[in-house]
């Protein structure tokens, strides 16, 4: 009976890892769609350098978020 309690507990304390991985694709595409526009833009002589800085820290805010979710994807194994 402790068993199975045990083994609910430790269930419901680990990451769903379907939402995790979902939410890892979306930031991954973001992550990219941005990497495209901010090609783009280099690529206009007359374009907002101040909008490029917003949209490279923001791409480097999602880089992060990406990394800590896939972080979040591997287990802990105990040394």
């Amino acid at each position: 009976m402790q068993a199975r309690q045990a083994a609910r507990t430790d269930l419901s304390t680990m990451p769903h890892t379907d939402s995790t991985a979902s939410a890892l694709a979306k930031l991954r595409l973001e992550h990219r769609d941005l990497d495209l526009l901010i090609a783009r833009l280099h690529e206009v002589p007359a374009s907002d350098e101040l909008a490029i800085k917003r949209l490279k820290k923001r791409k480097l805010r999602l880089k992060d978020m990406i990394a800590h979710l896939q972080s979040r994807l591997i287990p802990d194994l105990d040394a």
